[in-house]
C-alpha cells in the first residue's frame, strides 16, 4: 500500500473550491481518501479578482482534504479555466535521426510545433499531440519504433495569461502547495464523463460551471479544439434574482428547485412561494415565469457553443454529440434544450465508478474534481508523450514520469 501513489487535484471554480486526495490502486483505479469543499471567493469567470479571499478558500478547502484523508498535502493538479485561455492548432516536423522513431524524435517534434508566435504576456499550458505522420503516411497513433524519415505531428496547443496563471499559483502556494500542473477544465472533464467509443466517434463535453462554460472537442479520440466562455450559471442566477426581486442565495435555491430550462416543460398552473426585497409578506411566482428567465439564458449559452463549434469546423464531425456536465447541467430540461437548440444528441454525465468517499461527489459539478485525479492517472499510465507543460529542456519520458510522480507525492 505504501507503494501506491498518493495523488491530489484541485478544482477551483468561480462557486466552489474541491480539494480531492485519492490513492492509486493496482496502477488503474482510484480510491478517493479525503474530500475538501469550501464556496469560492475572490474568483469570478475562473479567474482570481481578489488574492487574499481566494488563497485562503483554497487553504481551508485543503486543510478540510488533509482532515479526511490523513495526508499532508504538498503537491496538486490544478483546473485552469477563464475566457483568458485559447488554443491553436499547430504542426511540427523534423527528421527522424537513425531512420527509426524514438521518443526523443516525438520531443523534438513536439518542440517543433510549439514554435509559433506567442505573446510575451502568455504561457503554453498544454501541448497535446493529435496523430502523427511518417513519410507521408498519416493517421498514426504510436510511431515509435516505426521506420521513416520524416516526422511531423499535429498538436494542439493551449495558452492562458501569464499573470492569471501565476495569481492562481500563488493562491495554492500560500497553503505550501506546489503546484504540478495546470490541467484546463474541459480536459480534465473529459477525463471523468466520456467513454472511449464517444471520443472515437466525435463528441463535444460542455462544462457549465458557476462562471464559465468550457468545451472541449474529441475526434478519434484526440483533442481538436477547446474554447472557454465567460458565461455560465451565475448568470442564470443573476437573472433570476433581478427578474424576481430575490436575494442571489434565495435566487440560486430557486434555481435548482423549482426551475426548468424548457418553459414548455412546466405546468403553467405551478406557483411557489418567495420572500422578495422589500415584500410584506410571501409573493407567490408561477414556475412558468421562473422557467422563461431560465430557457433565455440557457439558450444563448447553448447558441454560444454551436457557434464556436461552427467556427472550429468540426460542427459535421460530432455523430455523438454533446456530453453536458458541470452544476448548472443539473437544471431540470437541460438535455431536452440542449438537443433542440444544438441539432445533435446530448446527455448529462457526471463521474462514474468512483471507489472511497464519494457521497459528494456523485453529481455532474465534480467532473472537473475528479478529472483532474483522472487525468494525473492518465499521465502516469500512458506509454507514449501525451502531454507538455509548457517549454523545457527535452527529457526523457521514463525520468518526466518519476519527477511527475514524485511532485504528486504529498
Amino acid at each position: 500500500m505504501m507503494d501506491e501513489p498518493i495523488i491530489v487535484g484541485i478544482d477551483i471554480g468561480t462557486s466552489k473550491i474541491c480539494t480531492l486526495v485519492a490513492r492509486v490502486e493496482n496502477g488503474a483505479n482510484l480510491r478517493i481518501l479525503g474530500v475538501g469543499i469550501e464556496p469560492s471567493q475572490g474568483i469570478r469567470k475562473g479567474t482570481v479578482v481578489d488574492l487574499n479571499a481566494a488563497a485562503l478558500a483554497v487553504s481551508r478547502s485543503v486543510e478540510k482534504a488533509e482532515r479526511t484523508s490523513g495526508f499532508e498535502i504538498n503537491a496538486a493538479l490544478v483546473s485552469l479555466a477563464g475566457s483568458q485561455v485559447s488554443s491553436i492548432n499547430s504542426r511540427g516536423v523534423v527528421g527522424i535521426t537513425g531512420g527509426v522513431v524514438d521518443l526523443e524524435d516525438i520531443d523534438r517534434a513536439l518542440d517543433a510545433a510549439q514554435a509559433v508566435a506567442i505573446p510575451h504576456n502568455r504561457e503554453i499550458v498544454h501541448v497535446i499531440q493529435r496523430s502523427f505522420i511518417i513519410d507521408g503516411q498519416d493517421g498514426i497513433r504510436t510511431p515509435v519504433g516505426m521506420h521513416g524519415y520524416r516526422l511531423e505531428v499535429e498538436a494542439h496547443i493551449i495558452t492562458a495569461s501569464a499573470s492569471a496563471i501565476e495569481n492562481l499559483r500563488q493562491c495554492v502556494g500560500s497553503s505550501g502547495i506546489e503546484v504540478s500542473q495546470f490541467v484546463l477544465n474541459p480536459l480534465a472533464s473529459g477525463e471523468a464523463v466520456l467513454s472511449e467509443t464517444e471520443r472515437q466517434m466525435g463528441v463535444a463535453v460542455v462544462d457549465i460551471g458557476g462562471g464559465t462554460t468550457d468545451m472541449a472537442i474529441y475526434i478519434d479520440g484526440d483533442v481538436w479544439h477547446t474554447m472557454v466562455l465567460a458565461v455560465g450559471g451565475n448568470h442564470v442566477t443573476s437573472d433570476i434574482a433581478h427578474g424576481l426581486r430575490l436575494p442571489i442565495s434565495q435566487a440560486e435555491d430557486v434555481k435548482m428547485k423549482f426551475g426548468h430550462a424548457l418553459r414548455s416543460g412546466v405546468n403553467p398552473e405551478e406557483q411557489f412561494t418567495v420572500r422578495s426585497f422589500g415584500g410584506d409578506a410571501p409573493a407567490r411566482i408561477a414556475r412558468e415565469d421562473l422557467a422563461n428567465i431560465i430557457e433565455a439564458r440557457m439558450e444563448e449559452i447553448f447558441q454560444l457553443v454551436v457557434q464556436e463549434i461552427r467556427r472550429s469546423g468540426y460542427d459535421g464531425l460530432l455523430p455523438a454529440g454533446v456530453v453536458i456536465t458541470g452544476g448548472s447541467s443539473q437544471i431540470n430540461g437541460s438535455r431536452q434544450l440542449a438537443s433542440q437548440v444544438m441539432g445533435l444528441p446530448a446527455r448529462i454525465a457526471k463521474p462514474q465508478n468512483l471507489v472511497g468517499l464519494t457521497d459528494q461527489l456523485d453529481s455532474p459539478a465534480y467532473a472537473t474534481s475528479v478529472g483532474l485525479l483522472e487525468w494525473a492517472l492518465l499521465m502516469s499510465n500512458t506509454s507514449q508523450y501525451i502531454d507538455r507543460r509548457g517549454p523545457k529542456q527535452p527529457q526523457m519520458w521514463t525520468e518526466q514520469l518519476k519527477d511527475l510522480l514524485r511532485r504528486l507525492l504529498p
